[in-house]
């Protein structure tokens, strides 16, 4: 690949392990190399459920950390002493997220079913609100009612604005 000055492209090269001499240079490095250890060791706690520790100190002093669950948890463990309750494991946090996720995916569902029961009741008829109420089983006829009343409402608002 050609540089649009003309010069060709060093790619990805093996780069030697030797500490950088320019100040900047070396920065900048720190910044990249930190970036994609913390990245690393993300994706090795989310993928192999690994508890992680990672505390890395710049040259200037300053103090860089990653802990997965959390640094506390981690370094609890590793103590021997006990885990505070709100550290010991995401994972139930997960699970209950996944049976929220999971029931409201049914209500979901089961909406489409009633909309899909209305707009058969509604076959032949110009209105949704015409639709036949007999066709529509136990579980649509709340919600066909509450429907009902929220276009009896929406009218309403509707006349009192024409209205003077």
């Amino acid at each position: 690949m050609v540089r649009p000055r003309g010069t060709t492209s060093t790619g990805r090269h093996r780069i030697e392990m030797s500490l950088r001499p320019d100040k900047n240079s070396r920065q900048v490095t720190f910044s990249k190399r930190r970036a994609g250890l913390f990245k690393k060791c993300s994706e090795l706690s989310i993928l192999c459920g690994a508890r992680v520790a990672v505390v890395v100190f710049s040259e200037a002093g300053n103090v860089f950390a990653l802990g997965s669950p959390s640094m506390e948890a981690v370094l609890h463990l590793h103590d021997g002493a006990p885990v505070p309750a709100a550290d010991v494991d995401d994972r139930e946090v997960l699970e209950e997220m996944f049976r929220a996720r999971e029931a409201t995916a049914e209500q979901v569902a089961r909406m489409n079913s009633i909309g899909d029961k209305v707009v058969k009741a509604q076959r032949g008829r110009r209105y949704w609100w015409e639709a036949d109420v007999e066709a529509l089983g136990e579980a649509e006829l709340p919600e066909f009612a509450r429907a009902l009343g929220r276009l009896r409402a929406n009218v309403r608002r509707h006349a009192d604005r024409l209205l003077p």
